[in-house]
């Protein structure tokens, strides 16, 4: 489903990902759910930190959800991800595999959090 240098840019990001998780996937027999199916045999395929299960029981067909493995399902997508859905794809993958988000300096400015103060509070985000 991806063409080669999509898939050679997602493996690099997909070597950020630390922690396992799941997608599980919620199917059915039209062309869609096949196309999903492919794109998500696609993405397992470039790190063996993500298993792909087929036994999704979400009454939305096709889609699939991620999760860590004993955990609640975390994110889901509804349809196939394509174009700026894509991105959001990508950052769900590195989130549920265990990636710290990059956050610019200006917002962590903007929140009034900085490193010294959340050292001093065990609740700081």
């Amino acid at each position: 489903m991806l063409d080669p240098n999509l898939k050679t840019q997602l493996k690099d990001y997909l070597e950020r990902v630390k922690l396992p998780f799941v997608i599980t996937a919620s199917l059915d027999d039209s062309a869609a759910a096949r196309e999903m199916h492919g794109l998500l045999q696609d993405i397992v395929s470039l790190t063996d930190k993500i298993t792909l299960e087929t036994n999704g029981t979400d009454a939305r067909k096709p889609s699939f959800t991620l999760h860590r493995p004993g955990e609640a399902e975390r994110i889901r997508f509804a349809a196939i991800p394509m174009g700026h859905e894509f991105t959001s794809l990508v950052l769900a993958l590195l989130q549920v595999g265990g990636h710290p988000p990059k956050i610019e300096a200006e917002l962590i400015d903007r929140s009034g959090t900085s490193k010294a103060t959340c050292a001093s509070r065990p609740t700081c985000p």
